[in-house]
């Protein structure tokens, strides 16, 4: 995983933000496009439209920006906490516009940042998994002091996308760029959360484990 590595700060950051820049384009755009209907003179009848157009993009747009805000952003001080509470606000939100729907059934905790914007991440890559919608659900056991994940992601035609499985194995990608950085960004978020990622096909359905590493000292 040496292209990990040799990936400075300064590009993963510009990857990341050409990541989240392109969740946003999409429903500033369109809120963009009713303004504009707005502003035509003699249009009175396509008005509830455009208005109706603006309210559902800025709300799309307001909660892709606080799941990124969340998953991607410093979200705290270096040994900060993140309640598993807003997480789960954060990624309900997001996750109302998107095909699959959401069954987050984690206690509410507070654990290190890292693992939960790993987590918050992996429900990212999961709903790659289910392209034409489904259920993912989002499960813990053990305690916060030795955390493990489930992602479960269920749906029609379910399946991995192939760059996702070779760099959550650990291969290197063909190249790095904002369509792969998401997956990137996951395994270096494990690395720091002290979690290993596991991905598997069963039967209609995609599994994700995330679980603490076990020291050999242990």
């Amino acid at each position: 995983m040496s292209v990990f590595k040799e990936l400075s700060s300064l590009d993963l950051a510009a990857l990341v933000a050409s990541r989240v820049c392109h969740d946003i384009i999409s429903p500033v755009g369109a809120i963009t496009n009713g303004l504009e209907v707005l502003d035509e003179e003699g249009n009175e009848d396509m008005a509830d439209f455009a208005m109706d157009l603006i309210r559902k993009s800025a709300r799309q747009a307001s909660a892709k920006l606080q799941f990124a805000r969340l998953a991607f952003g410093a979200a705290g001080s270096s040994g900060a906490s993140i309640d598993l509470g807003d997480a789960q606000e954060v990624a309900v939100g997001y996750m109302s516009n998107e095909k699959a729907n959401l069954e987050w059934t984690m206690p509410r905790l507070l654990l290190p940042k890292n693992q939960v914007k790993l987590i918050l991440n992996l429900l990212l890559l999961m709903n790659q998994c289910v392209p034409r919608g489904g259920t993912i659900t989002i499960s813990m056991e053990g305690d916060e002091s030795a955390p493990n994940f489930l992602l479960k992601a269920e749906g029609t035609n379910a399946r991995i996308p192939q760059v996702v499985s070779e760099i959550l194995s650990g291969q290197e990608p063909e190249r790095v760029d904002a369509h792969t950085v998401q997956p990137i960004y996951a395994v270096l978020l494990a690395g720091e959360a002290g979690l290993n990622i596991e991905l598997e096909k069963d039967g209609d359905a995609v599994i994700c484990k995330a679980n603490t590493q076990v020291s050999e000292s242990a």
